[in-house]
């Protein structure tokens, strides 16, 4: 060992003499060694993702129909933790696991954040510009609607329905997507509207 290696070494060990926890305890009085005398200087240091948030916002867990509380912790305008609710009426602070790691859903790296097409009979998605699939999507919806429209039924009751529509929404829509849904699909006339926190 060279001389620098055996100055580090002694200055560590007079520094783990110090600070030996058992010493901490007799010297602090914590004798069970369940207080701040076992903390290592280390873990003193840390503190809390949420402590050093710029601002907390308050939300509703997207996944399933229940609505558990979210305290949305956001630093530099990203999301750097998800926590329940305490205020929450009915989740009082609690979230299952999903809810739990639902912070993966807006920082996943894997998450696609543009839009993708297959065209018919292809093998590979493509990109594709939002303003031109929303175009896509609406065309198709107008006229599916009108393909399958019926007035009215074989003994001239009115239907003004549309069989040729349907919606099927994900857990990770949030209430207020899913009640805009159901209001754009009532009023065009679908029948077939579901979500998958329902079924």
């Amino acid at each position: 060992m060279t001389s620098p290696d055996r100055q580090v070494a002694s200055m560590s060990l007079t520094k783990t003499f110090l600070s030996w926890p058992v010493l901490r305890q007799v010297t602090q009085g914590d004798f069970l060694g369940r207080g701040p005398a076992v903390t290592s200087a280390k873990t003193r240091a840390w503190t809390a993702r949420t402590e050093t948030a710029d601002r907390v916002v308050q939300s509703v867990c997207p996944y399933c129909a229940v609505g558990c509380g979210q305290r949305i912790y956001v630093k530099d305008e990203k999301v750097i933790q998800i926590e329940g609710d305490p205020d929450s009426p009915h989740s009082r602070g609690r979230l299952c696991p999903k809810g739990s790691a639902s912070e993966q859903l807006v920082n996943a790296p894997g998450r696609p954040t543009t839009v993708l097409y297959r065209r018919p009979g292809g093998t590979d998605w493509e990109p594709l510009a939002r303003d031109t699939a929303i175009d896509m999507i609406a065309e198709r919806f107008v006229a599916a609607r009108r393909a399958h429209w019926q007035d009215t039924d074989e003994h001239g009751r009115p239907l003004r329905r549309t069989m040729g529509i349907a919606s099927l929404g994900g857990a990770t829509l949030d209430n207020e997507e899913n009640y805009l849904i159901k209001k754009l699909f009532t009023a065009a006339g679908a029948i077939q509207i579901e979500n998958q926190a329902r079924i």
